[in-house]
């Protein structure tokens, strides 16, 4: 694993296999499926905001606390930055920066990619599972 010092700007490319690296650590980030969903949607919506009730309404499955605890890593990473209008209840706004935004164009092909290939896939889970031995153990 590569390190930088505090006053070095240059990006440091990392050890994947090493879990202490930190791109491996960001891929584990950005890499669920509800980034790429919550980034899907404030792209949508870019350069506008949307707020949590409605990124909540957007994305189906995901529970209040799985939001919050996503979004809130998004805007450490500097993904995305939150806007709380001091109204009871507060009204809280999330719009993408140019770094979140930049990450819509991967997150796209990735979800093309998988659709494009879904029909392959479940081809082989199918064929997989029909000739699975169920005592063998890996």
């Amino acid at each position: 694993m590569t390190t930088r010092s505090a006053h070095t700007t240059t990006p440091v490319r990392g050890d994947l296999f090493d879990s202490q690296c930190p791109t491996r650590q960001l891929l584990d980030r950005i890499g669920t499926k509800w980034t790429s969903m919550a980034v899907k949607v404030l792209a949508q919506a870019a350069p506008g905001e949307v707020r949590f009730a409605e990124l909540r309404r957007r994305m189906p499955g995901v529970s209040q606390k799985m939001l919050s605890v996503t979004l809130h890593s998004m805007v450490r990473d500097g993904l995305v930055i939150r806007r709380v209008e001091p109204t009871v209840p507060p009204r809280v706004h999330y719009r993408l920066t140019e770094l979140g935004l930049s990450l819509e164009i991967p997150l796209a092909a990735l979800r093309t990619w998988a659709e494009d290939h879904m029909a392959e896939i479940d081809q082989a889970n199918i064929a997989n599972d029909a000739h699975a031995d169920p005592s063998a153990t890996e």
